[in-house]
This record gives structure tokens, C-alpha cells and sequence, in this order.
């Protein structure tokens, strides 16, 4: 049985169709690439897989448990910009993103003594032990995106989502952060979705790369069809087939 099962799902704002017959599966550990047109539903999307929307029509399972209704400590998300709390420091930015998942929503007495503990784990992990004390204003755009991909990782997720988490970033520092995440994928398993709008780091990162777009369009009425996944490549064995790609380029 597959880990994600994505079955029939539609989803709309008022009259205006988003989405229309998403099917997909994804294997536990798979890193799922999605790309696209501007405006075709790939944030969208994303946001369903958070449960922080409920698609219309159809259903999204995670390991064949209900669908969510609202997000939960299995889903963990990161944006495009810094996901962090400013008024805390590095090490209570990550111990917060453990304390997401108790019932107080924050660590107390001995709990958060060992919270600590893990917290500086955490940092030493991806390398921010030594700015621990400082607060995110102070990081540069790299340290700031490796902070909010530590906050959501210390919430243990089992689906990392990630919406344009290096568009900020320059190139050296974007090409650091690719070699991050690959190495915490590896250490932790995690099943990872990522929208992007580079079609290189797509497919340098996927294991799969989804294209959504409209198989349908009425020039006179944009929004009567929805985009669904139009194209779901294999992207380990390195090609990028951009004949089949040039409306997802126009981004």
C-alpha cells in the first residue's frame, strides 16, 4: 500500500475551479518534485496535503489513516520565506517546533530540560550550535532556511512540505542547501514534496517530478477548468525531458 494516496481530489474557491481528478501514490521516503505553470494549483495542492484546506471532492490519506482535517505533527512545512519566530532565539525556535506536538503546545520542567538537549542535537545537526543564542534577524537567508527546515524536522513529521523553500536564496548558497536537504533525507527517511519553479532543481532533487497544468481551457471563461498532474516523471535516472516540459517553463 502506498504511504500517500491522493484519490480523485478536486478543490475550488467560489466558482473558480483549482484543481480537477488529482491521483497520485507515493512510497514512504520518496522525494516528490512538483512543478509548473504560475497559477495551476501546485501551492494549492500542497496546502491540501497540509490539511490546512479540505479538498471539495476526493480524499488525501497518509499511511492509510483518515483523511486530516487539519494539520497535525505528521506534516511538517517550510516556505519560501524563513518560517521562524523572530522573537526567539535559534535554540527556542527549534524547541518550539517540539513543542508543536504536545498538548500545551510548549515544553515544561523536566521535559523541556531534555527539549534542550535535543534542541542543541538539532542545531549541531545542521549546523547552527554556534549561533544558538542569537535570533533569526542576525542569519544569513541560508542559516535562517536551515533553521525553519530544523524547527520542522523537531516535530519528528513524516511528510516534510516545502513550498519554494530556496527561491530566496542565492545561487551558492541555494546549491548548499539542496546538499542539506539530501543529506537529512538520508538520515531520516522522510517522504518530501516540494513545489519549485526551476525545473533543474526539480529534478535534481525528486526521486518523481509532478507537472500540474490544464489539460482543458475555455479562452473564454479561464477559470471553468482546473489543472491536475499532467505529466509524473522518474527523475533517478537523471534526464530531464524538457519536449515535454516547455508550459511548465513559463513560470
Amino acid at each position: 500500500m502506498s504511504f500517500v494516496s491522493v484519490t480523485d481530489v478536486w478543490q475550488s474557491y467560489g466558482d473558480r475551479s483549482i484543481l480537477e481528478r488529482v491521483n497520485v501514490e507515493v512510497d514512504e521516503g520518496e522525494f516528490i518534485s512538483i512543478v509548473g505553470a504560475s497559477g495551476c494549483g501546485k501551492s494549492t495542492f500542497l496546502r491540501m496535503l497540509l490539511a490546512e484546506e479540505t479538498p471539495v471532492r476526493g480524499e488525501i490519506r497518509i499511511d492509510g489513516g483518515e483523511p486530516a482535517s487539519e494539520p497535525n505533527r505528521e506534516r511538517g512545512v517550510v516556505f519560501q520565506r524563513y518560517s521562524v519566530f523572530p522573537h526567539l532565539t535559534v535554540r527556542n525556535n527549534i524547541l518550539a517546533g517540539e513543542g508543536f506536538a504536545t498538548r500545551w503546545g510548549r515544553l515544561r520542567g523536566a521535559a523541556r530540560r531534555a527539549g534542550l538537549e535535543r534542541a542543541d542535537a538539532m542545531l549541531a545537526r545542521i549546523g547552527l550550535n554556534h549561533v544558538a543564542d542569537q535570533y533569526p534577524a542576525s542569519l544569513s537567508g541560508g542559516m535562517q532556511q536551515r533553521l525553519a527546515i530544523g524547527q520542522a524536522m523537531a516535530a519528528k513529521p513524516r511528510v516534510l512540505l516545502l513550498d519554494e523553500p530556496f527561491g530566496a536564496l542565492d545561487p551558492g548558497t541555494r546549491i548548499a542547501m539542496h546538499e542539506f536537504l539530501m543529506e537529512l533525507k538520508a538520515e531520516t527517511g522522510m517522504t518530501v514534496f516540494m513545489v519549485t519553479h526551476d525545473l533543474e532543481e526539480g529534478f535534481k532533487l525528486g526521486d518523481r517530478v509532478l507537472v500540474f497544468d490544464k489539460p482543458r481551457w475555455d479562452p473564454h471563461d479561464p477559470g471553468a477548468y482546473g489543472a491536475t498532474i499532467t505529466y509524473d516523471f522518474d527523475a533517478r535516472d537523471g534526464g530531464i525531458p524538457f519536449q515535454h516540459l516547455k508550459e511548465a517553463e513559463d513560470v
